[in-house]
């Protein structure tokens, strides 16, 4: 009889691991399953630098770009491969290979193909670099370029102000926030649909 009762009880544990198991595993392929598309945020943090902790928006044309990695293209790759990517390039920088985790804080969003007469039209514009808030942004047609950095949050201690490019199909306009704030012309600049606002890094001694 206990015979009997303890192979039950290990019948009943293997099926409850099998069990977890599969559900843990079936959780891996749906996470690796996902592949990084163009105005997706994604969520870097590295363990040994907390300073390079951040949110980062995959560009249209598929690159990020990271202080001490450079810029990467990473559209189609899986989360993991990105993870994977960021740590070898800021091996460099670190005495021991870094811990690096890359998780999809936000998907790209879908405007609608049609929307109702009365509502305003929107524009996107996306915001890249060392911007408090960066990513895909529908924001009313009109906006100026003082009304946007609002929209992103102003900017990180690393960010270079004076640097500030908006980049139109192929023209490149140079924004000098300081300036702007000042209250040059600049400021009433008005965005259009596709802009991309960039924010570099900040120099050594900048």
């Amino acid at each position: 009889m206990r015979w009997l009762l303890a192979r039950t009880i290990f019948h009943v544990r293997l099926t409850t691991v099998i069990y977890v198991a599969v559900i843990l595993g079936a959780g891996s392929v749906a996470a690796q399953s996902y592949h990084i598309r163009p105005g997706d945020i994604l969520r870097i943090e590295v363990l040994e630098d907390p300073e390079l902790n951040r949110s980062v928006l995959v560009t249209p044309d598929g690159r990020i770009s990271v202080p001490m990695a450079g810029t990467m293209r990473i559209s189609g790759q899986p989360v993991e491969a990105v993870q994977r990517g960021l740590a070898a390039r800021l091996s460099a920088s670190f005495a021991n290979p870094p811990n690096v985790f890359v998780s999809v804080e936000r998907l790209a969003e879908r405007r609608p193909d049609m929307r109702q007469p009365t509502e305003p039209k929107l524009i996107s514009v996306f915001v890249m670099g060392e911007a408090n808030k960066p990513g895909h942004f529908e924001i009313p047609e009109n906006t100026n370029v003082l009304q946007a950095f609002a929209a992103m949050g102003g900017f990180t201690k690393f960010a270079a102000i004076k640097r500030v490019q908006l980049r139109r199909a192929a023209k490149i306009v140079p924004l000098n926030y300081q300036q702007i704030e000042a209250g040059s012309a600049a400021a009433q600049m008005t965005l259009q649909d596709g802009d991309v606002i960039v924010v570099p890094q900040r120099r050594l001694f900048e």
